[in-house]
């Protein structure tokens, strides 16, 4: 159910570093880094085992207006991650992300974004193919 998470940071260095420490005892490394040009708005560092990051920090300055936390929801197909976008419009939320493609996460990332009524960044994310 749940693919990843995101924390906002107020020192992507410095929190970059004491997640790389503490989470090594767990097997937990640092996956993957996405820069600010990539995202638009904000330097992010997946960490996780085997080589899938689950669990992201990031900086952002928009992280009021995108919501402080980040929960991916696993969507089993893009047309899920459509109607999930569909249904989060129609339940109340307010587009953060329509559904597409996000290359620089990978290949066959596709997700959309919503914000809850709390102002939560909320993603449903398929990383099958087309």
């Amino acid at each position: 159910m749940i693919d990843h998470v995101g924390l906002q940071v107020s020192g992507y260095e410095r929190s970059r570093e004491f997640y790389r420490k503490a989470l090594a005892p767990l097997g937990a490394e640092l996956v993957m880094e996405v820069t600010e040009e990539q995202t638009g708005d904000g330097a992010h560092a997946g960490f996780g085992v085997d080589g899938r990051p689950t669990f992201w920090i990031g900086t952002s300055q928009q992280a009021h207006a995108n919501g402080i936390v980040h929960v991916a929801f696993t969507a089993a197909s893009r047309a899920a991650v459509m109607a999930f976008h569909r249904a989060a419009l129609e339940a109340g939320g307010k587009d953060n992300g329509a559904p597409g493609l996000r290359p620089h996460y990978h290949a066959h990332y596709y997700g959309a974004f919503v914000l809850d009524p709390d102002g939560h960044n909320i993603e449903a994310v398929c990383h099958a193919p087309a």
